[in-house]
């Protein structure tokens, strides 16, 4: 390995393989995978054939993996297609290699399959996704809340949740000069006003939060494609409508996913009037933040259909 694959030497990984699998497991193979900008994420295949992924943070001591762990297995437990837990570490000072090691699964991400699949088996794969969404969203929490194993601050109010994650997306955004001073104003007075913007009765809801088309793993069988995975979770008990929101701003899902799902879970009309409205506006603030001004033009599209309301 070079130092653009993380700075992991064979060494490394080999010593990460034998701690999970025993002094016997031994690596043949090793295989970069897309990851995040912080961690590596690669392929490990051992000498007799087994496959496994390893996400690992080089230098770093880090939570961040024994977070995703649980996540993982709260989906598993709401009966979602993730990939299984194998074994996770905390970096110390003498041994700096933070790591998830988790189960392979062999597929696809959902963009890159809409190339290759027909108009029936799209809408299949959209189907299947509405499916499990209904199936997620039945788990219901007593409080809004990130889901962590340490346990987490709860709220009562949806409105005070939602406005706690993103206070700092926002204060780093308002800072900005991409964004003109009357759109930043009008931001200001939607997020004074969140509290009665998104204003309802329903109860916590678990989401997965980071459901887009690079996160969803697909693959064609015998009997057509099939969603195998969903995978990267930011797992919260939030509102559903967020992540339907999510789901629609970036394309991920099409008519026939919300008609699917809408069977099950009607949406009031004020959602479509107001409230993904500005759960697209802080999912767009928030890639502002990340990526620059190829997102401010989506971002003074989704402030002019709120003008009516701030």
């Amino acid at each position: 390995m070079t130092s653009s694959d993380g700075d992991i030497s064979w060494a490394n990984l080999r010593e990460v393989v034998r701690q999970s699998f025993g002094t016997a497991a031994d690596l043949a193979e090793v295989t970069p995978l897309k990851g995040g900008c912080i961690n590596c994420t690669l392929r490990l295949t051992m000498t007799d054939g087994f496959q496994t992924v390893l996400k690992v943070s080089p230098h770093r001591v880090t939570h961040a993996f024994v977070h995703e762990a649980y996540q993982l297995e709260q989906l598993a437990a709401a009966q979602m297609p993730v990939p299984k837990v194998l074994a996770t570490s905390v970096g110390s000072l003498d041994h700096p290699f933070s790591y998830l090691l988790m189960e392979f699964i062999d597929g696809m991400p959902l963009s890159a399959a809409r190339s290759k699949c027909t108009s029936q088996e799209w809408d299949g794969l959209q189907a299947e996704l509405a499916r499990l969404l209904c199936e997620l969203h039945r788990t219901q929490g007593s409080q809004f809340k990130r889901v962590s194993p340490n346990g987490e601050r709860g709220y009562d109010c949806w409105a005070e949740f939602f406005q706690d994650l993103y206070d700092d997306i926002w204060a780093d955004v308002q800072k900005s000069k991409l964004l003109p001073v009357k759109s930043r104003k009008q931001i200001c007075r939607i997020h004074d006003r969140l509290k009665t913007l998104l204003s309802h009765d329903d109860p916590p809801t678990l989401v997965h939060w980071d459901l887009w088309g690079g996160n969803i793993m697909v693959r064609p069988g015998e009997s057509g494609w099939q969603l195998v995975a969903l995978i990267d979770p930011a797992a919260k008990y939030a509102h559903a409508e967020a992540e339907l929101a999510y789901l629609e701003l970036f394309r991920t899902a099409t008519p026939a996913m919300f008609k699917a799902y809408q069977c099950e879970r009607r949406f009031p009309p004020d959602y479509h009037a107001v409230r993904k409205h500005v759960y697209q506006l802080y999912q767009l603030l928030n890639h502002v933040r990340l990526f620059g001004q190829e997102y401010v033009k989506p971002t003074l599209g989704v402030l002019d259909r709120l003008r009516a309301v701030a």
